[in-house]
């Protein structure tokens, strides 16, 4: 029969009870002390909780000072790259955003609409303003968060985008205009051409995403844009993670042609590495999937003139999926491809892009004339 008072526990060795106040004993085959108290019983190893623990908190400590730094070196990041490269042009108040926009030339109304991860200078650098200032009103908005345009906290989706524009030409008195949306601003531009078509006559598409598909950049790019801990990571982490990663995804955005030097020496990359940037980037990124589904039901109610444009090579979207497509579901529309061209045709065939725009608001003028 079992001693209950002895499996009710652990078993001892017979010198526990000898071992008086201290809880220790003398272990007589090993010929040691060691410690049989019941703290250290519970702990396996005979090692203390307190030791096993004993590096979280140095840890934990390294880790605030190592994002504090971080922070430090981010808020100082901005502030220098600010300060190089400050605001080249106007601001308007729409609906609460601080909107900043430039306005070259004279002539027939034209608005250029910039993809995710950049800004004005997108259109400046690339000598697409210039060229096309000298026959139009050329007019440029910084989108919310971008360059110096504000972007209070909702969901930026291309139709929020095309209400806020729609009013911000109100107030510099549009009537009308031919609009062209490059990447993730062609959604934008689909989106003001579908809700205010009067004031839209004729719309150029370049290296546009139409079509939901699945993409990893997407996932990717986009845990900044999570409220709270992405708020965390753009003041911390995401601008050094976002330095470093930077040079290949301009590389890329180029591909097969190499950056051009122009836009090496005079773009800001640095505004695209500050924190409302990199939400800004982050939030259309998880957005952009979501949005092509939201219009792709739509394409056929544009009735204005169309030109689809793209560069046969884009490493970013897939042409044959995306305009090749779109140009099939809108026989109206024109499509031109340029051979042996990425992503960023207006930098890299200016000229196609600006006739392709002057042939659209030839054919806008036709079809209003009538």
């Amino acid at each position: 029969m079992r001693n209950l008072a002895t499996d009710a526990g652990p078993r001892l060795p017979p010198a526990v009870g000898a071992a008086g106040a201290n809880g220790i004993a003398q272990d007589h085959a090993a010929g040691e002390e060691r410690d049989w108290s019941p703290a250290n019983l519970r702990r396996p190893g005979g090692g203390s909780r307190s030791g096993s623990r004993r590096w979280l908190a140095p840890v934990l400590l390294g880790a605030a000072a190592a994002l504090g730094a971080a922070a430090l070196y981010s808020r100082k990041q901005t502030q220098d790259a600010e300060r190089r490269y400050p605001p080249i042009g106007q601001f308007l108040s729409v609906d609460g955003v601080r909107l900043h926009y430039i306005e070259r030339g004279h002539g027939d109304v034209l608005v250029l609409i910039h993809g995710n991860g950049t800004m004005i200078q997108d259109f400046t650098v690339s000598d697409l303003v210039d060229r096309l200032a000298k026959r139009y009103r050329v007019i440029v908005f910084d989108r919310p968060g971008y360059g110096y345009s504000s972007r209070p906290r909702q969901v930026w989706t291309p139709r929020a985008h095309a209400g806020l524009f729609r009013r911000a030409l109100e107030q510099l008195g549009v009537k009308q205009a031919t609009v062209y949306g490059h990447s993730w601003g062609t959604l934008v531009a689909v989106a003001l051409a579908l809700e205010a078509p009067s004031l839209v006559r004729g719309l150029v598409l370049g290296s546009g995403y139409y079509y939901p598909t699945l993409r990893a950049d997407t996932f990717l790019l986009s845990p900044p844009a999570i409220p709270v801990i992405g708020d965390a990571m753009r003041y911390t982490v995401s601008p050094l993670v976002a330095r470093a990663i930077l040079p290949s995804m301009i590389k890329r955005v180029f591909q097969p042609a190499p950056v051009p030097e122009r836009f090496e020496r005079e773009f800001p990359k640095a505004l695209m590495l500050r924190p409302l940037q990199l939400r800004a980037a982050a939030e259309d990124a998880a957005l952009m999937t979501p949005s092509a589904m939201g219009l792709e039901g739509h394409y056929r109610e544009l009735t204005m003139p169309v030109t689809i444009i793209a560069g046969a090579d884009d490493q970013i979207v897939d042409v044959g999926r995306q305009s090749a497509r779109l140009h099939r579901e809108m026989p109206h529309s024109e499509f031109i491809v340029l051979p042996s061209l990425g992503h960023m045709i207006h930098h890299l065939a200016p000229d196609a892009v600006a006739d392709a725009i002057d042939r659209t608001a030839q054919r806008s003028s036709r079809v209003w004339a009538l």
